[in-house]
């Protein structure tokens, strides 16, 4: 799986307009009304070019995933609460099939001879990611967010370590030159 800018984008700016505070009202199925974010306001906060976002809101929009409002007061909001978008629906979304194999969806992938056993790999690639993705919401994020934040106020000197951006120790990589041959 390759994430590309656009994927990453959609789901940052999906996130952003999330925590502003849920569904629309008239979306169907947000019980509440969420603050509507501008999208000069979600470029400029996740750092992404405005040009480029306001194509991937438009296609967002298109999946049904975000609601635009117009004029001076309007903004963008969720269509559904958040705990309902998982992050394969913004993927899809955006780019389509989740994996590819030179550039076909993952199932289209066949071979011949001794390469047949990779269609397999493929799928099973493909299906390992969808797992994630399609269990994961927009919700779920939100909330490992805040935990993190949280669990930096509380940690002891406020360390590397509350602060989520270390996600644990490295894998030290090995040193293929002691590998005997």
């Amino acid at each position: 799986m390759f994430v590309s800018a656009r994927s990453d984008y959609a789901l940052r700016a999906m996130l952003a307009v999330a925590a502003a505070g849920g569904a629309d009202g008239d979306g169907g199925g947000g019980d509440r009304v969420g603050e509507l974010v501008k999208a000069a306001s979600l470029a400029e906060v996740q750092d992404i070019p405005l040009s480029f976002l306001q194509g991937i809101l438009l296609d967002l929009r298109r999946a049904g995933l975000l609601h635009s409002h117009r004029g001076a007061d309007g903004g963008y909001a969720l269509t559904r609460p958040a705990d309902e978008i998982t992050v394969g629906d913004v993927l899809r979304a955006v780019g389509g099939s989740l994996t590819t194999v030179r550039g076909l969806p993952a199932e289209r992938a066949g071979y011949h001879g001794v390469a047949a056993g990779l269609t397999d790999v493929w799928l099973a690639v493909h299906g390992a990611i969808a797992t994630v993705v399609d269990s994961t919401t927009l919700a779920d994020l939100l909330t490992h967010a805040i935990s993190t934040s949280e669990s930096a106020r509380s940690a002891p000197g406020g360390g590397a370590e509350g602060r989520g951006d270390v996600a644990g120790p490295v894998p030290r990589r090995p040193d293929h030159t002691s590998y005997r041959s």
